[in-house]
């Protein structure tokens, strides 16, 4: 009778203890961070970047036999100023989110946004301070403005703002190194809602 007890309170002894062990051990992890240095913090902006799935909607595309791919010579460069809209079916378009066959442009109830350019171009972020960047991806606000408009969906403003500081630091060093690509991004036309 004394084992029948015995082996259980061993073993929920054990499991205390190693939970507890790698509470300690992913604590002292913690503290034992250490800054990016320059080339390191290059590395994880980029994998930032295509772990994210920035391409899908900011890089124009080019049509390959594997289907349409980002575009090389204007990676991340937002929706061409120079491509028009199709045509579509007002009507249906309520009950339905569209994207450009390029993905760079989507309509919704909301009205149609066109992603933006995060080159350093100054039709892009460019100009754009450390400061504006957090402001966009932390606070959703259109060109890191105080006071814009909200940035509009399908960017998914919300979830890029739970990044750490040092991961949108990394993200904004990798963006300001790119090659800068030239593209004013059309103005988003918003729907006009009508009261509920």
């Amino acid at each position: 009778m004394k084992t029948t007890f015995l082996v259980p309170l061993l073993l929920l002894g054990f499991m205390i203890s190693c939970n507890t062990n790698k509470e300690q051990q992913s604590s002292d992890a913690l503290v034992e961070a250490q800054p990016l240095d320059s080339l390191e913090q290059l590395e994880r902006g980029k994998y930032i970047v295509e772990l994210g799935g920035c391409h899908h909607c900011h890089s124009p595309k080019i049509m390959s036999d594997r289907g349409p791919i980002a575009d090389p010579d204007r990676l991340l460069s937002g929706h061409p100023s120079d491509e028009a809209l199709p045509p579509y079916d007002e009507e249906t378009a309520k009950g339905y989110v569209l994207f450009t066959m390029g993905l760079t442009s989507t309509t919704g109830p909301w009205g149609t946004s066109f992603a933006a350019n995060l080159t350093p171009d100054d039709s892009g972020i460019g100009t754009w301070s450390e400061e504006q960047f957090f402001t966009a991806l932390r606070k959703g606000k259109h060109k890191g403005l105080e006071g814009s408009r909200p940035i509009l969906p399908p960017m998914p403003w919300e979830d890029f703002g739970k990044m750490t500081d040092e991961d949108l630091k990394a993200l904004f060093a990798y963006l300001k190194s790119m090659k800068p690509v030239e593209n004013v991004v059309p103005p988003a036309r918003l729907a006009q809602m009508e009261p509920q």
